[in-house]
């Protein structure tokens, strides 16, 4: 037993759950926790410009680290309120985010005190749990509960609010490490469902795996290609998880769907047994249409949540487990299994098919020509940027359009917003992604509207030594809705277009690099020679603003009906 304040239970709290940052921003609610990290030299403070780029930059430590990611919010109310779109953004990557908020003083509850709002209210539809502390002695309790919480499957956000009366109290506390949380032993489908899966793949003829999400965060790859390899069947991702297995494998098919690329939806449009390893086969993979998946396929799903096996398709067989282990369990049930004449010719043909699509790819890029298109940007990344290369992205048109053109060799190396579809994230999480993973080469690609919203946090790049690099691809405008307004609208454009400033200029005020590409015969050089700056790294690349797709067709088929 150790008297300590309430703020220092916290922090040794967080050394006990083996913390090493912590990303925040101060404020008085939480001054206490803040002047107990002074002293705390396991912990690296990571202070951010804005609480919603902080929690991205949590959020992106947590994917990359597998590891729970903590933001702590100093300020009750407006510091609080800020974490709304980092938390809800956390919620629906299943990401890991232990947030720590301030709160109002206990005795000001109700009161309409200064800054008052109800978090606990406000944040409990947006994560996994959302607590507030009651009592000083309750915090090492608190905290554990917290990485539980957002460490087991299936993994999320968590907020632990923090009266900053029960910060300043003292009390005789003891800080425990906590006992080990082996989530994934034993978390596995009957033996019987199992046998009854490998018999249905056994006898397939146009074998298709499906990797989602829980392939990715249990970075499970090698079981599944394992698996693959003796079915013969190609592996496709769903969208945002086109890293779940490395693209340089002769079986990788890359992301399906809508936003996917045609080898790969076709595969699945013709699949006669579909393996959906780690996915819920959701809005981003299937549009909840049987468009994209073939409707006489047995397909197996394999969750860890119950509720989303056979959600929004029905399934043939439901296995309740972790992707992990039903990949590694159902590949040791079919040691003796030689795939058939079949199933090896629907593998060469799909071969030969994504061969074809890589070419097809370079050929459409071009050689380097004005105005610069995306297509040319997104070869000349594959061209030059190294193996080890972690991407992460924003959502819109243009990154949209990057996500199944980039290559992902060593998983995990794609971060992306999912399905909450957010804007302003990509660079916040690079950052953090980095800190996770400091070897590697972290690129952050986003859209100049995007990049609008973040900017900031080039402060915390330069200040802190964070050397990723960020390519914002510049066409002056919100692409996506401008090409909405083009193609269903009659080109009646309102606040579509975005007047920038040159963000090479503005990286080197805040003391980063700054690159600008406005021809694309210096392209490859001027991002080589970013990447080598050792230094934090904004490049500016003026893209055709004409080069605009509209990706939701769907959502504007009465606008087309009209039109014509």
């Amino acid at each position: 037993m150790k008297k300590m304040t309430g703020g220092q239970a916290v922090v040794e709290a967080l050394q006990a759950e083996g913390v090493e940052h912590v990303f925040g921003l101060i404020g008085s609610a939480g001054m206490e926790v803040f002047d107990a990290l002074y002293d705390a030299s396991s912990i690296r403070f990571v202070g951010v410009r804005d609480e919603r780029t902080g929690v991205h930059m949590a959020d992106g430590y947590a994917r990359a680290s597998g590891k729970a990611g903590v933001f702590l919010a100093g300020q009750n109310g407006p510091g609080a309120t800020n974490l709304v779109t980092g938390l809800a953004q956390a919620q629906a990557a299943y990401s890991p985010v232990v947030a720590l908020a301030g709160s109002l003083s206990s005795a000001h509850i109700y009161r309409d005190a200064f800054q008052e709002v109800d978090q606990q209210s406000l944040f409990k539809p947006i994560t996994k749990k959302t607590w507030t502390l009651t009592q000083t002695a309750r915090i090492p309790e608190m905290v554990r509960e917290a990485f539980r919480t957002a460490m087991s499957p299936r993994r999320g956000p968590v907020l632990l609010n923090l009266p900053r009366d029960l910060l300043a109290e003292t009390a005789e506390l003891e800080i425990e490490k906590p006992a080990g949380r082996a989530f994934e032993g034993g978390f596995t489908a009957s033996r019987e469902r199992l046998e009854e899966a490998a018999q249905l793949l056994k006898a397939a003829k146009r074998p298709l795996i499906l990797a989602g999400g829980g392939v990715k965060n249990s970075r499970c790859h090698e079981q599944v290609l394992a698996l693959a390899e003796q079915l013969q069947a190609p592996v496709v991702m769903s969208p945002g998880h086109g890293d779940a297995i490395p693209c340089t494998h002769r079986l990788y098919g890359g992301q399906v769907g809508p936003r996917g690329n045609v080898v790969a939806s076709d595969l699945a449009r013709n699949a006669d047994v579909i393996l959906a390893l780690g996915t819920r086969l959701g809005f981003n993979t299937t549009f909840y249409s049987w468009d994209n998946l073939n409707r006489e396929a047995k397909i197996i799903q394999v969750e860890t949540e119950p509720t989303a096996i056979g959600r929004f398709f029905p399934v043939h067989l439901g296995l309740l487990g972790s992707a992990s282990e039903v990949a590694a369990d159902v590949h040791g049930l079919l040691k003796a299994h030689d795939a058939d004449a079949d199933a090896r010719a629907w593998c060469d043909n799909f071969i030969a098919a994504r061969a074809a699509l890589l070419t097809k790819r370079d050929n459409d890029a071009g050689a380097a020509a004005d105005p610069l298109q995306p297509a040319f940007l997104f070869k000349t990344l594959r061209d030059v940027l190294p193996d080890d290369t972690m991407y992460t992205m924003d959502a819109g048109t243009l990154c949209l359009q990057a996500t199944d053109n980039l290559r992902y060799c060593q998983p995990p190396a794609l971060f992306t917003p999912l399905d909450f579809g957010l804007v302003g994230f990509s660079y916040a999480c690079g950052l953090g992604v980095k800190l996770a993973q400091p070897h590697r080469t972290v690129v952050s690609l986003m859209g100049d509207g995007g990049f609008g919203m973040a900017h900031s946090e080039i402060g915390t790049a330069v200040q802190y030594g964070i050397n990723t690099v960020c390519i914002v691809m510049n066409n002056g405008c919100w692409g996506a809705e401008k090409a909405y307004q083009r193609d269903f609208f009659g080109e009646r454009y309102i606040g579509a277009d975005v007047p920038n400033p040159p963000y090479d200029k503005l990286a080197e005020l805040w003391g980063a690099a700054g690159f600008r590409v406005e021809r694309a015969e210096d392209l490859a050089k001027t991002i080589e020679a970013a990447v080598q700056c050792g230094r934090p790294a904004i490049v500016d690349v003026q893209v055709d603003p004409a080069a605009l797709y509209s990706f939701r067709r769907d959502s504007f088929k009465h606008r087309a009906t009209a039109k014509e």
